[in-house]
């Protein structure tokens, strides 16, 4: 459930799409900061789950499905008995129930009840039916109080009879999670924390093994303190965990970045993203919401690992017609799904499962991608044309091509840009067919929305460190310039030092995946390389080089939004800005609307980093930046929170010629929003 959803439920009563109960716990609770990254509060989820979630059938306009009441007892079943006979044995065994199994109104203790119109036997009954398949049972809550349950505040609350509603919410009674649709509980009140242990021992007793906590905020395009659901989080990790039974749990939608470390903490994973889903005549389209994932993934990838895991939403790649996407984009969806670790569960109706549809979703090799909990990263996103890659535990690479563009173009891989040295023996893990030896590169040539997913074996044993790649500026100044990269791997050792090198020159040595070189002249071009040493003083190959131009003396210089010798696209605009550089910022960037910053001045041709401060509450947006008539793809990183007055900030090297240039910020694509741009600096 997410923003989408947001539209279709405005206006009319939540109750037959879930009970909204919420979290406390036993002491005042105030999360703010990020807590240490952990393996969950409950050490589940050491790989990313696998199985199928109710919410794409009950979401689309499909037919014969009949939107959201096609959710019963009877359909849960049938598509119960298909995972069991199909797709239990590679690996499939979540049945996880979304929203409508309940309305909300609870029992005389404010705890969910079923709906008998549609689970007529109780949930329980549903998840004995799952467990006698050998399968897990998941199910489906909202963040906050539901107003159905709070009957005047004298709800009292099970096991605990000092407390009753009133107890658990602001006697203001304000609203909370991504719809407005709850009363926000007040942590401070150690009855909250009863409370949701009573829910969570109700669920238990059912035999739930999942559950999803939906409209959880900071995110779901919700900010501020009414929408602060960080205690929440903590509270439903401590009552899922003393009931003794092990319950996933994971939370929706559209999480905010800022509090990962929170997330990482109490839940077991998280959406990145609004729903996958079109809410249309089919389940999905690949403008809605599938090519957006691409970018929305990125700024979470360091987040996922053991315990938990970014959340990209159902994998809807089973039922051709209905999925509503071509064969292409079939497989390039379920590519990046496995390539980033995510859960992988489907949405389709299991019971129309196709051929292709069904060899998808039953690949082993690609499955085994996905289970290995190794996330891949991009090279670069400057194009529709993308390599993404990983290094395995084996010392073997995962690399993924994928053609995102509207035609059919040719996608190469290049090994300095991964990491290998020599020759590598490239495998087709779609095809299951060995593809033979590759030195340097490897290309193909990909229809629109077509991917490849390879795994290259290196036929020479490194010793000694690993190349350093992803060598890129992160600063400069007109005598300095600042490096990062990642980090290099020593076979039965590591890394001691990085040595940096402008040309053939050492010019410093850090110990860390970062360095400033000092020293350097203004407006003056540099080839910079990095070596890894191991504690053998064993040296790597050296990185791909990369060519960073100072700034002028007493740069670089900042270049703000609202300056009056930019030009505003028709529709943009100059606004206000509490956090932003002289308190404005350009926009309603996108299709007619644009930025030209036009008089951007430097006194040598060269690569230099630009630095762009913007502002996007929302998730990710694609700016297609044009340096003197030369456009490129700039993904900006969304915070999901609605957080429009703070900028954040990203570093891009861009080629400038000497004297005047200008450099634009758009997206013509109809649709297509661009983040609100502060200012840019060189």
């Amino acid at each position: 459930m997410a923003a989408v959803r947001r539209i279709l439920f405005r206006g009319m009563a939540r109750a037959a799409l879930g009970v909204a109960l919420a979290a406390a716990s036993l002491v005042a609770v105030t999360v703010t900061a990020s807590p240490p990254a952990a393996a969950g509060i409950n050490g589940l989820a050491q790989k990313p789950y696998m199985g199928w979630s109710s919410w794409s059938l009950e979401s689309t306009n499909y037919p014969g499905l009949g939107n959201e009441n096609w959710l019963t007892e009877q359909h849960i079943m049938q598509q119960t008995d298909v995972l069991a006979a199909k797709l239990k044995s590679h690996g499939y065994d979540y049945i996880n129930v979304d929203a409508g199994w309940t309305d909300g109104t609870g029992d005389e203790n404010g705890r969910p009840v079923a709906l008998a119109s549609r689970f007529p036997h109780g949930m329980k009954y549903v998840g004995d039916y799952v467990h006698s398949k050998g399968l897990k049972f998941g199910l489906y809550l909202a963040v906050g109080l539901d107003p159905k349950v709070y009957n005047d505040g004298n709800t009292p609350i099970y096991g605990a009879p000092q407390c009753h509603t009133k107890d658990v919410v602001y006697s203001d009674l304000r609203k909370t999670n991504g719809w407005d649709g709850a009363y926000k509980m007040d942590f401070g009140n150690p009855c909250s924390q009863l409370y949701l242990n009573s829910i969570a021992d109700e669920l238990a007793s059912w035999g739930a093994d999942f559950l999803k906590v939906d409209g959880v905020g900071p995110g779901s395009f919700k900010g501020g303190d009414n929408y602060d659901n960080t205690a929440d989080v903590a509270a439903w990790g401590q009552a899922l965990k003393q009931t003794g039974r092990p319950i996933e749990l994971t939370l929706s939608w559209a999480l905010a970045h800022p509090q990962a470390g929170v997330w990482k903490q109490y839940s077991n994973g998280w959406r990145i993203d609004t729903d996958v889903e079109c809410y249309c005549n089919t389940l999905v389209t690949w403008n809605n919401s599938i090519k957006q994932r691409w970018n929305d993934v990125v700024q979470w990838i360091p987040d996922a690992g053991p315990g938990h895991w970014n959340n990209l939403d159902s994998l809807d790649v089973g039922n051709a017609e209905m999925d509503g996407i071509t064969d292409a984009e079939r497989q390039s969806y379920m590519t990046l799904w496995a390539i980033s670790a995510a859960p992988l569960y489907s949405g389709d109706d299991l019971t129309k499962l196709d051929s292709y549809g069904l060899s998808l979703l039953t690949n082993d090799e690609v499955i085994a991608v996905d289970q290995a909990g190794n996330p891949a990263k991009p090279v670069n996103q400057n194009s529709n044309q993308q390599v993404w890659y990983a290094k395995d535990a084996d010392g073997s690479y995962t690399v993924a091509l994928f053609n995102l563009g509207t035609d059919p173009a040719r996608v190469t891989a290049n090994w300095n840009d991964l990491g290998i040295v020599g020759p590598g023996n490239v495998r087709d893990l779609w095809q299951h067919n060995n593809l033979g030896s590759a030195n340097g590169s490897f290309s193909a040539t990909l229809p629109a929305h077509g991917s490849r997913l390879l795994r290259i074996a290196p036929q020479a044993h490194i010793n000694g460190p690993s190349m350093p790649v992803n060598v890129h500026g992160t600063s400069a100044s007109s005598s300095t310039v600042s490096l990062a990269w990642d980090a290099s791997a020593v076979h039965g050792g590591k890394v001691a030092w990085y040595d940096i090198y402008t040309g053939s020159k050492k010019a410093a040595s850090v110990r860390g995946t970062a360095g400033t070189v000092s020293g350097l002249k203004p407006s003056t071009s540099y080839q910079f390389t990095v070596v890894a040493r191991d504690s053998a003083n064993r040296a790597s190959a050296s990185s791909k080089k990369i060519t960073v131009t100072t700034p002028k003396t007493g740069g670089p210089t900042g270049y703000e939004a609202e300056a009056a010798g930019n030009t505003l696209g028709p529709g943009s605009d100059i606004a206000n800005c509490g956090g932003c550089s002289g308190g404005k910022k350009a926009g309603n960037l996108g299709g007619s609307g644009f930025l030209r910053y036009n008089n951007v001045t430097v006194d040598k041709a060269g690569t230099y980093l630009m630095n762009v401060a913007y502002v996007d509450g929302d998730s990710s947006r694609l700016a297609i930046v044009t340096v003197n008539n030369t456009p490129f793809n700039l993904p900006l990183s969304g915070t999901n929170n609605n957080d429009w007055d703070n900028p954040q900030n990203t570093v891009v090297p861009v080629q400038l010629q000497a004297g005047v240039n200008t450099i634009s910020f758009g997206n013509p694509n109809p649709g297509d929003y661009v983040s609100d741009i502060d200012k840019i600096t060189l």
